[in-house]
């Protein structure tokens, strides 16, 4: 993960806003969607005035990647004011978009504060099992597509990977955290959490209609996706997910979400549409 967010180009404050990465080897030769706004993010953060810290991101996907090859970003610097800064982020593959994001950069200010409270009374982490515990039954490539990340995931109630388990409802929560302490530099760790941000917020709308991965013929990609950074915190660290989806029809889903750590401190807000085809109702 660490890697594939370290980009090269042309850094900070300079003219040519050209910047190169690499992609994580995926099973199904799919670029991870988390890994490509995350790269986004970095990239236009090489082009900020210094202090100035992302708080909000709007991306669409627009063609699947190719992770066996190489993506450029180009940066444009659309706006930078007295306290805000805004940059367009373009994804490229051999010359064609795959992603395009606007993301809002600002100088800490003081001001009004509050914030929603995390859900009471769900299991902690470690009384939850890991995420061997429930591929049993999967083929071993499709193993790997979640064996192989570099993150820490606990679901409550429980993964619907195989199977969905419990009352179908449109939500659910994620502990989660990366699998070993990184950089303290804070913004390592706000890449990181748009990254984190993209791995399970589609299920609760799969959970909503008792549909698990491993459906046959089941068909999902992320359309869009938006996050807002509120606080700063630590990927390294345990991290609650809530997500839920409010509305699913026509072959798309949205869903929402919310970040917090472990003992309260709400971090991000995330939304994102999916399109998803379910086999019987193709």
């Amino acid at each position: 993960m660490l890697a594939v967010l370290d980009l090269s180009g042309s850094d900070a404050r300079t003219t040519e806003d050209i910047f190169t990465g690499v992609s994580q080897s995926m099973p199904l030769g799919r670029v991870y969607g988390g890994q490509v706004l995350a790269q986004s993010i970095v990239a236009a953060e090489r082009t900020i005035p210094q202090g100035r810290i992302v708080h909000s991101m709007h991306g669409y996907f627009l063609r699947p990647g190719d992770s066996a090859k190489g993506i450029t970003f180009s940066v444009d610097r659309i706006h930078d004011g007295r306290s805000f800064s805004t940059r367009r982020t373009q994804a490229y593959q051999e010359g064609v978009p795959i992603f395009s994001m606007i993301a809002s950069f600002q100088d800490e200010d003081p001001g009004l504060e509050h914030q929603a409270a995390m859900p009471e009374g769900l299991p902690a982490p470690d009384e939850l099992p890991d995420i061997e515990a429930h591929l049993k039954g999967l083929h071993p490539m499709s193993k790997r597509l979640f064996t192989d990340r570099p993150v820490d995931l606990r679901h409550v109630p429980s993964p619907i990977y195989v199977t969905v388990d419990g009352e179908r409802v449109p939500r659910q929560a994620v502990w989660m955290r990366v699998r070993r302490p990184i950089s303290d530099e804070p913004a390592i760790h706000r890449a990181a959490l748009a990254y984190l941000s993209d791995l399970t917020i589609q299920e609760s709308i799969l959970r909503a209609h008792g549909v698990a991965w491993a459906t046959r013929g089941l068909k999902v990609a992320s359309l869009d996706h938006a996050m807002w950074w509120h606080r700063p915190g630590r990927v390294d660290e345990w991290m609650l997910y809530v997500q839920e989806s409010p509305s699913a029809r026509g072959g798309r889903g949205l869903a929402t979400g919310r970040i917090f750590t472990a003992d309260g401190v709400l971090l991000a807000s995330v939304a994102q549409e999916i399109m998803v085809r379910v086999p019987d109702e193709a």
